[in-house]
């Protein structure tokens, strides 16, 4: 099937071409509906006459979101070139080996990357487009608008088919590892959007504010359609800078926005939160790693009962499962059965709960968790291993252990490499981190098992604490046991000033348990 984007987003600017659809808080950029659809026909026609960038070729972007949301979803799926979604914050190795796998011809960077990048590049061909200008010129970098001069703005009209021409990469978050390439075309994404009106409780109308200050490159991308299909304003932050998040929403009277739990548990300690009217926020979307259901006890009792959980993935890009407004209340009874889980299931997506052989599992058992819906990539480029093992018969097979529940309900245990074996005993990381977590000195906490001469593995923590706790490593393990199965307490508690993060703002358990292993012989118990 072929779709033109440009027809889509015209009709858009026919129903809502006055209001705001974007703004750029720390560069002072504000666009409506008809500027931006004018700008980014003249951004796609610039790229395909002056830079070359037509179907077969690809382009790669180091951006900060103030720039990415210009070249985001609403220009990318305008041509015919493929786009490469790479986090700005991932390490210099990291973004080189993510070129030398794609190949792309232009590279779209900061200004401040270009003398670290330049050498690099330019020895594997890229060209260099910078977003704003450089203190020096440099040979070979051009400016971004300055490339835009003279260049009409008539729309493209590039059709592509809506099925097959991959037009985004997009690197998965590599927890476990290197990261694997994600391939996605109009479809995909389009599904997505349908996927999120799917849900009773829909934050995308008319007038919605979306504030958004996690990576364009990553989870927050999920919003960009729903938010543009109902003529809402996407509202762009480069830094996590909380105090800045707090004066945006006051100033922009956001009504939505993403937060990851590290974030959000930030913001419960944020004194200068109080200085500011964050009344217009209607809903607050979690997701990419496990709440602390005590945590979220909390930020509900300071703000409301405006979050949303999602559960979603790369691989799977969607909404898999939503964990509603009302059901983050009690129930008549008092109980919150549902807390603790990643939401029902969307009607948009088929799960299975499999055993180790791909069986069926009944309600209540766990298993591994996979997925198919419009929304599944068709497997990782260049790397048909990767495809082999992880997908079957369209159903991407996550790597989540979880049970579903009568209810339709998801509830994940763990990652499969998360698991602890610990004296025969199988313990989930997640459920350990949770019991010290609801300790009201604990802001965060990562569980790994470590070696064991006589247990094969015991069970560790490190944990971050409030500033001025005087809790102890024997009040945590004694708080934990009061909550968990003794063997499931852990043996020993390392008290740390941070957890290493992935660019999403993940706890990288991997990186917390090498310090353990890296001397031994073998890495499993």
């Amino acid at each position: 099937m072929k779709v033109n984007f440009t027809r889509m987003m015209r009709q858009i600017v026919r129903s809502h071409g006055a209001l705001e659809a974007l703004v750029n808080v720390e560069r002072g950029r504000r666009y409506t509906y008809s500027q931006l659809h004018q700008l980014t026909n003249r951004i796609v026609n610039m790229m395909r006459g002056k830079l070359g960038l037509v179907r077969g070729t690809s382009y790669i972007y180091l951006l900060e979101n103030d720039n990415l949301s210009l070249l985001h979803a609403w220009t990318i799926l305008k041509g015919d070139a493929a786009a490469v979604l790479t986090n700005l914050h991932d390490t210099y190795d990291e973004h080189l080996w993510q070129m030398d796998w794609i190949g792309p011809k232009v590279a779209f960077v900061e200004a401040g990357l270009v003398d670290r990048y330049y050498d690099a590049m330019c020895a594997r061909g890229i060209a260099i487009v910078t977003m704003d200008p450089l203190p020096t010129p440099r040979d070979g970098v051009a400016y971004f608008w300055d490339l835009l001069e003279g260049v009409a703005e008539t729309d493209p009209d590039v059709e592509n088919d809506a099925h097959d021409d991959v037009l985004i990469y997009r690197f998965t978050g590599g927890t476990t590892g290197r990261g694997k390439c994600a391939q996605y075309t109009t479809d995909i994404w389009l599904a997505c959007r349908d996927a999120f009106y799917i849900e009773d409780e829909n934050p995308f109308r008319v007038g919605a504010r979306s504030l958004q200050i996690a990576p364009l490159s990553h989870g927050a991308a999920l919003t960009v359609l729903p938010l543009m299909f109902r003529g809402g304003c996407l509202v762009t932050h480069n830094l996590p800078d909380l105090v800045s998040w707090c004066r945006t929403v006051e100033q922009e009277r956001i009504t939505t926005a993403t937060l990851v739990p590290t974030m959000l548990y930030r913001l419960l300690e944020l004194a200068e939160a109080a200085q500011y009217d964050l009344s217009s926020l209607g809903f607050i979307y979690y997701g990419a790693a496990p709440m602390s259901a005590a945590k979220l006890t909390q930020l509900q009792a300071r703000f409301g009962n405006i979050f949303i959980q999602v559960y979603g993935a790369t691989e799977c890009f969607q909404s898999i499962s939503t964990l509603a407004r009302a059901q983050h209340l009690p129930e008549p009874d008092g109980s919150m059965p549902h807390l603790s889980s990643a939401g029902r299931i969307s009607a948009a997506v088929e799960v299975r709960i499999v055993d180790d052989g791909g069986n069926d599992l009944p309600d209540g058992a766990t298993g591994e968790v996979w997925m198919r819906a419009r929304t599944t990539i068709p497997g990782y480029y260049k790397n048909p291993e990767g495809t082999a093992s992880e997908f079957e018969n369209g159903f991407w097979k996550s790597g989540d252990l979880g049970y579903r529940d009568a209810e339709g309900f998801l509830f994940i245990v763990d990652r499969k490499k998360d698991m602890i074996i610990t004296g025969g005993f199988n313990v989930y990381a997640i459920e350990v981190e949770g019991a010290l977590d609801s300790h009201p000195d604990v802001t965060m906490s990562a569980v790994v098992g470590i070696p064991h001469p006589e247990w094969g593995e015991a069970i560790h923590a490190e944990v971050v604490v409030i500033s001025g706790s005087s809790v102890s490593e024997a009040d945590l393990i004694e708080h934990a046991r009061a909550r968990l199965s003794r063997h499931k307490a852990p043996k020993s508690i390392s008290f740390v000033e941070a957890l290493p993060l992935s660019a999403a703002h993940k706890v990288l358990r991997r990186v917390v348990r090498e310090k353990y292993w890296k001397d031994q012989a073998s890495r499993v118990a």
